[in-house]
């Protein structure tokens, strides 16, 4: 009961403190209210880490710190229930430290009504933390519009000139896509007679009693594209570089970081076990549109001068090879796009950290008048550089393993083999751009435009305290999964083989591939 209320603490206290950044700081840059703040900030990632630690791994078929509080709708079988299992934990401590980092640089940041923006911060992280921890349906949907709202609000106020057209495409896209997958929601939980409408109601019921083919694949398309928009499905894509453009440091880390995993995490937990034949029906669409992430807005990333612009399209791009390995339909290609979502979470949060660092050092997100960082900001560049190593997939980053098991399941079976021979040229495309982006930046001359912000340390120009906590702990996480991968491997395995298995999913001509990092390790 005890770790039960403290998964719940870590909704509740960003919630609080958002509150009382909102409500009752006038002045957020004075030395109690940041400590306030990092306080905040720093026991939600602590709450995680300690659940981690006391998960037990031997509940496969259910969830860990369960915890079930009234609603007054309990008629219509909706419920608080929160809990983890082995595809949540990963993306719940996703959460937590993303959140960590996002708000500890905003807290000394220049931003004006920096209240206002911390404060919104916070209820952004709160609804994170909710929509992961969430094994009732109404509330993971919940959670992740409570989560959105904070976003349009900080566009619309610090979005710049572009805020109010930005915001509008934001709104259609999303408001459509939340629409399409809530819609889709209730049509499985109606079909399949669950006395409850949570994902443990759900499996028992489709255990029992499947719904029909026709059905499954209606269901499946609503939740496909509802889901597929808010993840930046191609060709759905365009609202999300515009609107991490727009959107403040903080703002963008938490939405590209975590918030846009939503979707993802409900193909992966929901849609494909829940609905095996309507996964089966829409595969090749999965692949199809995936390699459309991947081929078509790689060659779009290829073009960006714009730093800012040229993260924000690659985090689009790179979302494809989470859908190409959920159209495998194996435990091992799921697998890979779980550590995927975790990897592509921490580095493109740091990426969009340290654009923003960069920016300071020449007020200009233009990379063609960029160069010469290395000069004057040695640690901000050694920063850069190895985070855009860890987002092409070098080996000892996160994202090699994530990119890695997709491959290989990907290569595994004859019907997506043409798949992985495309797939892989998104390896090359995400090489030039990103070293490109290297070469133009740390190297080469100073430019006159360069200078020594008042944010850093000495007088040198280089990255200060906080830049370089924040940045720390994100570029720790991708090397600590990069070294040791199964810190959740091993937990997510047991659950996608008792979920998966359940379901008898298979594309792959009946083999259903589990995820052994010891083997593909030693196979390498």
């Amino acid at each position: 009961m005890m770790y039960s209320h403290l998964l719940f603490s870590t909704i509740w206290i960003p919630f609080i403190c958002g509150l009382i950044f909102l409500v009752f700081v006038k002045d957020a840059k004075t030395l109690g209210v940041r400590l306030l703040g990092l306080s905040g900030a720093t026991l939600p990632f602590i709450c995680a880490w300690i659940l981690y630690f006391n998960y037990d791994s031997s509940l496969v078929n259910a969830y860990n710190f369960e915890l079930i509080l009234p609603t007054g709708l309990e008629s219509l079988g909706i419920f608080l229930h929160l809990g983890l299992n082995g595809i949540s934990l990963p993306l719940f401590i996703l959460s937590a430290t993303v959140g960590l980092s996002a708000i500890a640089y905003a807290l000394f940041s220049n931003a004006e009504r920096l209240n206002l923006y911390v404060g919104l911060l916070f209820l952004m992280f709160s609804g994170l933390m909710g929509t992961f921890a969430s094994v009732d349906l109404f509330f993971f949907y919940f959670f992740h519009e409570f989560a959105l709202i904070p976003t349009f609000i900080m566009i619309m106020i610090w979005g710049g000139a572009t805020r109010h057209a930005v915001s509008l495409e934001m709104t259609i896209y999303l408001t459509l896509g939340a629409l399409l997958s809530l819609i889709g929601l209730i049509a499985l939980y109606q079909q399949s007679g669950a006395e409850a409408f949570n994902m443990i109601a759900l499996k028992e019921a489709l255990l029992e009693q499947p719904i029909s083919e026709v059905l499954q694949n209606n269901i499946f398309a609503l939740l496909l594209f509802g889901f597929g928009i808010l993840v930046s499905l191609f060709p759905f894509h365009t609202w999300a570089p515009k609107g991490y453009g727009a959107a403040p440091t903080g703002a963008a880390m938490l939405h590209a970081g975590v918030l846009k995993k939503f979707g993802l995490y409900g193909l992966l937990q929901i849609a494909i076990p829940f609905l095996p034949s309507g996964s089966e029906t829409w595969g090749f669409w999965l692949l199809l549109l995936g390699l459309g992430n991947i081929l078509v807005i790689g060659l779009v990333t290829l073009a960006q001068k714009d730093l800012k612009q040229m993260v924000g399209y690659s985090s689009v791009m790179h979302m494809g090879y989470a859908f190409i390995g959920l159209g495998t339909f194996s435990i091992l290609g799921a697998g890979g796009v779980l550590l995927l979502l975790v990897a592509h979470g921490l580095s493109v949060a740091l990426l969009f950290l340290l654009s923003t660092c960069i920016y300071k050092r020449f007020s200009t997100f233009d990379m063609n008048e960029m160069g010469g960082l290395g000069q004057i900001a040695p640690n901000l560049s050694i920063f850069f550089a190895l985070a855009i190593l860890a987002s092409i997939g070098l080996p000892g980053f996160a994202n090699f393993w994530g990119e890695f098991i997709i491959f290989t399941a990907l290569a595994e079976s004859e019907s997506t083999r043409w798949v992985f021979y495309l797939a892989v040229l998104g390896i090359i495309i995400s090489a030039v751009y990103g070293l490109r982006a290297v070469g133009n930046i740390v190297f080469g001359v100073v430019k006159e435009n360069a200078i020594n912000t008042e944010a850093s340390s000495g007088g040198t120009g280089d990255m200060n305290r906080i830049e370089k906590f924040s940045a720390t702990v994100l570029l720790g996480s991708l090397l600590l999964i990069g070294v040791y991968p199964k810190v959740f491997s091993d937990y997510s395995n047991k659950t996608l083989q008792s979920l998966y298995s359940d379901n008898s999913i298979s594309m792959n001509d009946g083999n259903i591939e589990s995820l052994n990092l010891e083997e593909q390790t030693d196979h390498e």
